[in-house]
């Protein structure tokens, strides 16, 4: 029997379907240690964003020689040391397709929270505050929308700004379109930017003083992609200067962030990563990690 251990948890729909053709599927979390351990009686990993595969945990895998799957049900692999697992034999899989909509809207939600202050406004006025004056915003119609990464989730929120009368300028090394611009151009030119990268192991963050210092004065920044793309540093610096209008993160460098800083600062709008999490994602990823695990083991 093919065995399926869902580190991070799976949808109950994808997991129904896996077992009645006869899978086994465990849904249990363990430290990396542990998890080195248990992948001898495994031949497939699902993992999300909270399990690491790193190169202690492969190396037990391949040694033990039964694991043969590792899917990430996400988009970003930056979890797992996927060229190191390729060579071992066994193979990386993630879900890119599936959460695309989903990461959009939350970016747009976010930039609609930070442009009309609805994330301040909502907390003081539970403290009884009515800070009418306080609370002028601006129209995301008719300003420009930087989107850094024009992959799948780059161009869902392309279309939703351009829907609302946002003007898109883009920033892709790997992609061909008429929104393409310099990097150093999206800087000079964007009212909001949003990320849509992945992080980079072991490299600097993509937000930092010196590209923070290329931006509009007043810009607005939106991350729902991956915490190292910003160095919280200068962003919460670039914040209190006035730089940067106001930010809204979904990920954070540390997760659960223990940045207080970052998180009761009033300019920022925050949610705890969960681009993912809707209804209609959750069964997207799950359905994709089926997919995944019948091309390799067919039931």
């Amino acid at each position: 029997m093919v065995r399926i251990l869902a580190a991070d948890g799976m949808e109950a729909a994808a997991v129904a379907k896996l077992q009645k053709l006869g899978y086994e599927v465990v849904e249990q979390f363990y430290e990396a240690d542990e998890l080195a351990k248990q992948l001898a009686d495994y031949d497939v990993l699902v993992v999300r964003s909270a399990t690491k595969v790193r190169v202690p945990v492969i190396d037990a895998a391949a040694a033990a020689g039964r694991l043969k799957l590792v899917i990430r049900g996400g988009v970003g692999v930056d979890n797992i040391d996927v060229a190191y697992a390729e060579e071992q034999g066994i193979k990386v899989r993630n879900t890119p397709a599936a959460s695309s909509n989903s990461v959009a809207e939350l970016a747009l939600g976010h930039m609609f929270a930070i442009a009309r202050y609805i994330h301040i406004a909502n907390h003081t006025m539970r403290n009884g505050e009515w800070n009418k004056k306080k609370y002028e915003g601006v129209e995301l119609a008719g300003k420009t929308l930087g989107i850094v990464g024009f992959g799948r989730i780059g161009r869902a929120l392309a279309g939703y700004a351009k829907a609302i009368g946002m003007k898109v300028v883009a920033y892709d090394p790997f992609v061909q379109a008429p929104e393409i611009v310099a990097m150093d151009e999206l800087l000079a030119q964007a009212d909001f930017i949003s990320l849509h990268v992945p992080a980079a192991k072991g490299e600097s963050p993509l937000i930092n003083a010196e590209t923070i210092a290329k931006m509009k004065d007043g810009v607005f920044l939106v991350n729902t992609s991956r915490g190292a793309l910003v160095d919280e540093a200068a962003l919460l610096a670039a914040l209190d200067e006035g730089k940067i209008a106001a930010a809204a993160l979904d990920v954070f460098a540390e997760e659960p962030t223990k940045n207080e800083a970052l998180y009761t600062h009033p300019k920022i709008s925050l949610t705890p990563h969960i681009g993912g999490s809707t209804a209609e994602a959750q069964a997207r990823i799950g359905d994709e990690i089926v997919e995944h695990i019948l091309e390799m083991f067919p039931a």
